[in-house]
This record gives C-alpha cells, structure tokens and sequence, in this order.
C-alpha cells in the first residue's frame, strides 16, 4: 500500500523542517540481533555529529563494543562507518547505539521497515529486549512497519506479547480513488496524454486500488507515451506486464499443492471472499471438505499468496490474481 514511499515522503518533510533526524532501517534481510544492529549502527555512526574532526575521536571513545571500521569518501573527505557486530555483543551495541542518540541532544526517529522480520529470529526474547530499551528513551522515537499484517497484528495486539499497547496503531489503506485520479491526471496531462475518470476507474477496480501495482500500471502507461489512454490501451498494457512476469507466476504455482493451487484460482475469481468456508463457494468451485480449505488457506497466507485483508480474503500479487483469472 506504499508505506515505504509514505515513511520517506514524512522523513523528507521531517528533515527539510529540521523537525528530527530520520533513519530508515529495513529488517528484511536480518536474522538476529546482531544483525538487526550492525543495520542500525550502519545508518547511525557518525551522523549526529556535526564537527568531522570530532567525529572520529567521539565514536571510537563511545563505543566500545563494535569497533567500527573507518573509511573517507574520496570526493568529500567526509568520513564512513562500517561494523561488524559480534553476536555475544549483539544486546551492548544495541545499548550503546541507543545512548549515543539519546545523548545527542537532537530528536531522533527510527523506522523499523518489516519490522516482523524479529519474530523469526532464532535470539531469545529480541522484542522483550527492544521494548525494555525503547520505553527509557525520550529524545528517540520508533516507527514499526511491516507487510505481514497478521504476524504485526499479534506483535502488537496479544496481551502476552513485549510490544501489547506500547504504540498507536495506523492501517494504510487504498488511497481514495478520486484523490488519485486527480494525481494521475496531472501528472499524464502535463506529459501530454489524457486519462478520463471512467478509463481511471476501470483500472483502479481490475487492481483493487492496491498502491503498488495501480503505481506500476500508470507508470507503463506514462512511458507508453499514448495520447489517449483508452480501456483497450488499459487492457493491453495489463496484459503485457502480466506477460512478462508469468515465469514468476509459474514458479508460485510450483510451491503450491494441487489442492492450493484450486483454492488460489477460486479466490482469484472471485476477487474477494469473505466466507472462504461457506457451502456456497466451496461447492461453486467444487473444493472439497472443509477441513482441506481450511488447512489450505492457512499455508496459502503464511507464503504471503492470499491475503487476510480483516476477513475478506484476496490474492495478494494483483497481476498474478489477473494470471490465474486467465488459467
């Protein structure tokens, strides 16, 4: 739904204000805590410090336990920090980092993108960890963010979970259909081509308003530089860009038993379902006992193929709900 876009439009605004200094961290490719905090660390060092003669000297003194590698940009002399967090000194970085910022003197936020990604790591008590951190801080200020609403949901809903009421919660939902035709009109109109309200409703229902792929469709439209973007021209841009990803889309169909796959192209038919176990779509697409759908749309959300979007199921990549439509 483009909260990444959304969180660095805010940071750009932020910093442009001098409101905050803003860090964007993404967790996605961390599997512990040691890596989550050399990520931290990477964006961190040296950045609140304005002397660079002062930053070297003020860096090394302070942290003690990661010992970060220095190098100088050859066009700028301004000086770059890289860290190698040992595992064993993974939870003291972390204290470490936390306390430079907050003694900084400046007001900090941190946004913590896929911020789920800690769920998985094999660390114990990482979110018990952060949150005893995060609660002593006052000049430093977190945003967590994630796609697996599910998995961010029980973070932050379950009473039995570190984070339960430590945060106010925001869902991102589809921007309003009229504010973003009014957007994409402009922007087409002032690169010469024409979008009428109807042609614009048409493809924001075949995409269900989803940010990302509604984005993707008008930016091949741009670049198709057509002077009048008609349903025909809609139509077979949709198809080209489902073209060239149907080797992806096949490689999904490869992870799937034939019992998923079934449930998959029925919900793909449908859009949307909210009673995925009601008597009437089961026997519509002919999909056998309960207990196998059930079982199947279980797996189907955990891979991120279907999603739960507050009970309403969908299929999650737009363009492959449109290639599965066609099988």
């Amino acid at each position: 739904m483009g909260k990444t876009g959304l969180i660095r439009h805010a940071f750009h605004r932020m910093e442009a204000e001098k409101q905050a200094i803003c860090y964007y961290v993404d967790l996605y490719k961390t599997d512990s805590l040691a890596s989550l905090v050399e990520q931290l660390a990477n964006v961190v060092l040296g950045s609140l410090d304005t002397n660079e003669e002062k930053v070297i000297k003020k860096i090394t003194t302070f942290f003690k336990s990661l010992r970060p590698l220095f190098s100088f940009d050859s066009l700028t002399g301004v000086p770059t920090f890289m860290v190698d967090v040992k595992p064993e000194w993974a939870e003291h970085s972390l204290a470490e980092i936390f306390s430079y910022m907050e003694q900084s003197g400046q007001q900090c936020i941190i946004a913590m993108d896929e911020f789920q990604s800690i769920a998985d790591y094999g660390d114990r008590n990482v979110e018990a960890l952060l949150r005893s951190h995060i609660q002593q801080l006052t000049s430093v200020h977190f945003i967590f963010s994630g796609s697996q609403r599910h998995v961010l949901e029980n973070m932050f809903a379950s009473a039995n979970r570190p984070f339960y009421q430590s945060t106010q919660i925001l869902n991102l939902y589809e921007i309003q259909e009229q504010s973003y035709y009014e957007f994409a009109k402009e922007k087409l109109s002032d690169h010469g081509q024409q979008l009428n309200a109807d042609a614009f409703g048409y493809l924001y229902q075949k995409l269900a308003g989803h940010t990302w792929y509604v984005q993707v469709l008008l930016n091949c439209l741009y670049e198709s530089g057509e002077r009048l973007i008609s349903l025909d021209v809609i139509d077979d841009t949709l198809t080209r860009i489902v073209d060239e990803n149907e080797a992806t889309f096949q490689t999904f169909m490869r992870l799937v038993t034939p019992s998923q796959a079934k449930l998959l192209k029925a919900i793909a038919n449908e859009k949307s379902v909210q009673q995925v176990l009601g008597q009437s779509f089961i026997s519509q697409h002919h999909l056998g006992a309960t207990s196998s759908i059930r079982s199947a749309l279980k797996i189907l959300v955990e891979k991120e193929l279907v999603l739960d979007a507050q009970g309403a199921y969908q299929v999650y990549d737009r363009f492959f709900a449109l290639w599965l439509q066609r099988q």
